[in-house]
């Protein structure tokens, strides 16, 4: 934390290395809002023509990301004498994102396990999950890069949930194929589970500013 703040404040000091900086992240994120939007429409659409709430969980997953990314855009474009207030701003709004993927994401775990639901297979959706499963993690890395070297806690939360969407990713591409070879409906809902208490803590701290 002590080693992102310092290589924040350098950032600062140094006006066209911080300007350059915001930029790329601004990239990063208007990136990010298209690749989810993207993800959203697919996987939503993907995920009703199969009868599979775990694709359309994935979907909606997408579109919490992209409320995300618009809040750090927000964010990254305010005046030097607004980015105090604009970062609690957009780090509250990031730590509540995490927030509603959690309870989705439990909600919706528990529906499937007690309904022993059994969706149809889904090519689309096994390929999407494996395209976002390269995807994510390297947007997740490069946010938090940048975040360390401009400082900015509501970006490197923000890099933390992409990082999340990868983890969901790979839950999904496991839970359908497990399904679609091996008839284990159980395994997506299980694997989903397993990552609300993670979802919570990072909740946590990105509400209370913590996230490094």
């Amino acid at each position: 934390m002590h080693r992102s703040n310092r290589a924040g404040t350098l950032a600062v000091h140094d006006p066209p290395l911080y300007a350059a900086l915001r930029g790329r992240a601004i990239r990063l994120e208007y990136f990010t809002i298209a690749w989810n939007t993207l993800e959203a429409v697919v996987a939503i659409g993907a995920g009703v023509l199969a009868g599979s709430i775990a694709l359309v969980g994935f979907g909606l997953d997408s579109v919490i990301e992209t409320v995300s990314g618009v809040a750090l855009l927000w964010r990254l474009k305010q005046r030097a004498d607004l980015e105090g207030a604009a970062e609690t701003r957009a780090l509250r709004i990031v730590g509540v994102t995490f927030f509603a993927l959690a309870t989705y994401v439990a909600y919706e775990s528990v529906t499937d396990l007690r309904g022993a639901h059994r969706p149809e297979g889904s090519l689309v959706g096994m390929v999407l999950a494996a395209v976002s499963l390269l995807v994510m993690p390297v947007l997740g890395r490069a946010k938090r890069r940048v975040a360390a070297r401009i400082g900015s806690r509501a970006l490197a939360a923000d890099g933390m949930e992409t990082y999340l969407c990868s983890y969901l990713s790979f839950a999904l591409l496991l839970g359908l194929g497990l399904n679609a070879w091996l008839g284990w409906w159980w395994a997506d809902p299980v694997a989903a589970l397993a990552m609300v208490p993670f979802m919570v803590r990072e909740g946590i701290e990105a509400w209370r500013g913590e996230a490094e």
